[in-house]
């Protein structure tokens, strides 16, 4: 998703219904879920209740004084409200967008051999729809027969079409993408209401978001922290008397909402919201706010191979000539042998050798008998009608084949073969007959930048494995190509599940990413589950993150968000907490120095009055919530380095900030305050 896209995300109708949002939010049931502000509401509408009902109070302060609270109470409740509404709203504002997206289409419903037209919403699972170029996809399916070049940026924001094609990890269509060139036929996989857009659309919206563990324990904390302030304001009543000194209810409650943390408290659900709505941003779907937060705590990072860490589809990527055989007869009959080949490798064959611009004759191929691969003989190839017989496949097979025609095995076939297997290729052997002339070298290749980003997962203190059906050579020779630091080879379903509980079991958080079937089981094991939107269904469906763009490397991102989360949650706090000893030592001597002049020595700010101080100290305390809602929202930066480092750096920025800030802001605000009081 570009910057632009991203920015657009923050338009007036979003502030507006923040806004909106705001006042709906002051219903004591909803403000209830947040307790540090919920108290704030309460001490807001007594301070009403004095000033609609001085009488019944016995208040000593002026009615302005208690006037001037409660607005500044009420700000700072709708400012903590709007600061959650507006990241509900991005988010609310994206599955806006989706819902455009999911429209009733007309599907070509297969019923036995003929096809009738029907309308999206009667599909049902199990159905199969024809899709030609230029029709949307009516729902979510696998392709079953056909390949088609798809055009997802509906739901990724990106332009470049996605090939599709039956069997494989990359037969998953979703519904509502367009098929830009060829035809497909697609089993249907889910019943209306059901589809991945439907369930985009439920959790992009953020608000049923579940809290994290760490939230559910600063939640507590805050809980804590108002409890212990609210026993301290109780008794300073008392003591307040004895000392002569009045402390009516709108100060006692001043006071209380001064020394509680109501900025953490204000911005706490907007963090949470906001971690969410950024990894949506970057084309990730989480499935829960405990999905994103994990993600910031990732110790080891599973990568499947094949469609993850590499395209997945081996393709030819040079024909090489055995015995005294030459490179351009070797590429014509490997050509050859693919004419009616349709599978990628197959195809790749003929792709290669326009690319090499070899000539050869595929005259040849017309009249001729297609040899389909099977598990049995790992060949296919081509019956000429000359009588010839041209076959490509595993070089032990073809090895096989050539010896039971009478022919001979050149003297360097095994050796070119194992430079291929070393270098992490596949070798297929092609013969004619009795007659070997070569290998095709095909290749797996790892994606662009992938090493690069490894390096940044390992700056930030994860550890990648690589996990492949692939023999220990090619799977050593790929993982060093892609630098992960460990592989597992020939792994089974079981032996990822395995390493995902080994190193859990140390205590370690572990993310995986997949895209195949096979990949489900661990995707469902793991702390972090990042599924590929080009993969099946099955992994979509076990995993609790979702990438649109199919790009593995964007686990990197979501670790990043995951570690602006969390620090941005603990940034805040510090602040938070650091605003509040500011606070104390603007209120409390103010209050107290006329009955004990020796505190005076505390009064290091200077303020002009005890009413002074109170008020100054609450707007302070109301602006400040509004005006860190861009940084909980875009979150703290990040850069990779050891935890004591960002703990060491947290603290000196926003710890001492925490403590500047106010000291300046409250005698600014004070300086102008004392001019009318």
């Amino acid at each position: 998703m570009s910057t632009a896209k991203r920015k657009k995300l923050l338009t007036g109708p979003i502030l507006l219904s923040a806004v909106k949002d705001s006042f709906v939010k002051l219903n004591p049931v909803t403000l209830l879920k947040n307790p540090v502000m919920f108290v704030v509401e309460i001490g807001t509408i007594i301070v009403l209740l004095m000033v609609l009902a001085p009488g019944y109070f016995h208040a000593e302060q002026s009615i302005g004084f208690n006037i001037t609270v409660f607005c500044i109470l009420l700000f700072t409740v709708l400012f903590a409200n709007f600061a959650e509404a507006l990241a509900e709203g991005r988010g609310k504002a994206q599955a806006d967008s989706l819902k455009k997206t999911k429209q009733d289409i007309t599907a070509n419903k297969l019923v036995g051999t003929t096809i009738k037209t029907v309308s999206s919403s009667e599909l049902r699972k199990g159905d199969i729809v024809v899709v030609s170029q230029g029709e949307l996809i009516p729902g979510d399916g696998e392709v079953i027969e056909g390949l088609a070049s798809v055009d997802e940026s509906a739901i990724t924001g990106e332009s470049a079409p996605v090939i599709k094609e039956a069997g494989g990890d990359f037969g998953s269509v979703t519904g509502g993408t367009r098929v830009v060139s060829d035809e497909i036929k697609v089993r249907i996989t889910s019943d209306p209401g059901e589809s991945f857009l439907d369930r985009m659309i439920s959790l992009v919206e953020g608000a049923k978001r579940q809290k994290t563990p760490n939230e559910i324990a600063l939640n507590t904390l805050l809980i804590s922290l108002t409890i212990i302030f609210l026993i301290v304001v109780v008794t300073l009543r008392p003591i307040a008397g004895y000392l002569g000194i009045a402390l009516d209810i709108p100060v006692m409650i001043a006071l209380l909402v001064c020394l509680i943390p109501t900025t953490i408290g204000g911005l706490l659900s907007a963090i949470g919201i906001a971690g969410m709505d950024r990894v949506t941003q970057f084309n990730v779907l989480a499935m829960s706010g405990k999905a994103v937060e994990a993600a910031g705590d990732i110790n080891t990072m599973i990568l499947d191979k094949t469609g993850t860490i590499t395209f997945g589809n081996r393709m030819a990527s040079e024909f090489v000539p055995v015995g005294q055989e030459t490179e351009s007869d070797l590429t014509a009959w490997a050509a050859i042998s693919s004419l009616k080949d349709e599978t990628p490798e197959g195809r790749s064959v003929i792709e290669l050798a326009k690319k090499l611009e070899r000539s050869y004759d595929s005259s040849l191929g017309d009249g001729g008998e297609f040899v389909e691969f099977k598990a049995e003989t790992r060949m296919s190839g081509i019956d000429l009608r000359d009588g010839r017989s041209v076959r490509k496949g595993a070089v032990d097979s073809v090895k096989k084949w050539v010896l039971s025609k009478g022919g001979q095995i050149p003297g360097d076939l095994d050796s070119r073969s194992d430079d291929i297997a070393r270098l992490g290729g596949t070798p297929l052997a092609v013969a004619v007959d009795n007659r070997i002339y070569g290998l095709i070298y095909l290749k797996d290749t790892v994606k662009p930048g992938m090493k690069e980003r490894f390096e940044e997962l390992r700056q930030m203190g994860i550890k990648t494995i690589m996990c492949t059906g692939d023999n220990p050579l090619t799977a050593a020779t790929i993982a060093r190509e892609a630098g992960v630091d460990d592989f597992i080879a020939e792994s089974t379903p079981e032996d990822k599940i395995e390493v995902i509980r080994r190193e859990q079991a140390q205590g370690k958080l572990v993310a995986m990413t997949g895209d195949g079937t096979n990949d489900a089981p661990a995707l469902a094991q793991a702390d972090v589950g990042l599924a590929m939107n080009s993969g099946t269904t099955a992994a979509k469906e076990a995993a609790n993150m979702v990438d649109l763009d199919s790009d593995p490397s964007k686990i990197i991102e979501v670790v990043a968000i995951g570690k602006q989360l969390l620090m941005t949650r603990g940034a805040l706090t510090t602040f938070s907490i650091a605003n509040d000893i500011a606070k104390y030592f603007a209120i409390i001597p103010a209050m107290f120095t006329l009955a004990i002049p020796e505190m005076e020595v505390l009064n290091v700010m200077g303020l002009g009055s005890p009413s002074s101080a109170i008020i100054s100290a609450l707007i302070f305390n109301a602006i400040i919530i509004p005006l860190l809602i861009p940084l909980a929202m875009r979150g703290v930066s990040y850069k990779p380095m050891s935890s004591s480092r960002l703990l060491g750096r947290n603290l000196f920025i926003y710890g001492f900030g925490g403590v500047v800030v106010p000291f300046v802001g409250i005698k600014l605000i004070d300086m102008i305050v004392s001019l009318w009081i």
